[in-house]
């Protein structure tokens, strides 16, 4: 899958004409975005206004103005930002339909990969579950341009998964769901879960927890228990 996003070039101008924001260094895109998204993330659309994503930032709200334009404008730049930065976790989990291993194998392989994608950018999560409340058009380009592309590619494997007695029988939407949610709310509430456990702070084995607890909430299908019955009759 192919994805483009607009990223706006931000040269070096010493010169500038009226109106137009005076810098004296080649600002990153990709930076102001995710102070963006930050901020986003702590406060929600609503009570977000430009000006304090720049204060954030460090730089001039005019800056931020010029080149992205409204608050509307920058919110879904924030969005195709994710979008573009999910596509490689998107295609390697698309890739494990061909691999040639077990149904189960395959949805544990694909946790491994969301579980890494998480702790790389755990400020993701906090963004979506603050986004997810929204309604209306933000929403319906949250659901299409990042739930739908990665939903599409893992909860098959899912139902894959059930359908071959490997996997508990659930209803593997809300299993998605609630797999999603528990590994991205985790690790984006880390500061929180560091006051009750010192996982957190040892990033390491706080990963390694929370790929097997989101393992083990698959649960065991009845041809899994038969498989492991054999292997321990050996």
């Amino acid at each position: 899958m192919t994805t483009t996003v607009a990223r706006p070039t931000l040269a070096c101008a010493e010169k500038r004409s009226r109106g137009r924001p005076t810098r004296s260094a080649t600002i990153d895109p990709d930076a102001l975005l995710r102070s963006a998204r930050q901020v986003f993330a702590r406060q929600g659309f609503e009570a977000t206004s430009v000006r304090e994503i720049a204060r954030d930032a460090g730089v001039d709200p005019s800056l931020m103005a010029h080149h992205f334009g409204s608050k509307e404008a920058l919110w879904t730049a924030v969005v195709e930002q994710i979008a573009h930065q999910a596509v490689p976790m998107i295609e390697a989990t698309r890739k494990l339909r061909m691999l040639r291993v077990t149904a189960r194998g395959r949805v544990e392989r694909a946790l491994v990969i969301l579980v890494e994608r998480v702790f790389e950018e755990p400020d993701i999560g906090l963004f979506f579950s603050t986004a997810a409340t929204e309604k209306g058009e933000r929403l319906d380009v949250l659901i299409e341009r990042l739930v739908r592309p990665y939903h599409d590619v893992f909860a098959p494997l899912l139902a894959a998964g059930m359908d071959s007695g490997e996997l508990a029988q659930n209803d593997p939407e809300v299993m998605y769901w609630m797999l999603i949610n528990a590994v991205s709310r985790t690790v984006s509430y880390g500061h929180v879960l560091a006051t009750f456990s010192s996982l957190p702070r040892r990033p390491r084995d706080f990963k390694r927890a929370v790929l097997e607890i989101a393992r083990g909430m698959l649960g065991a299908g009845p041809n899994a228990n038969r498989r492991y019955q054999q292997k321990s009759r050996m």
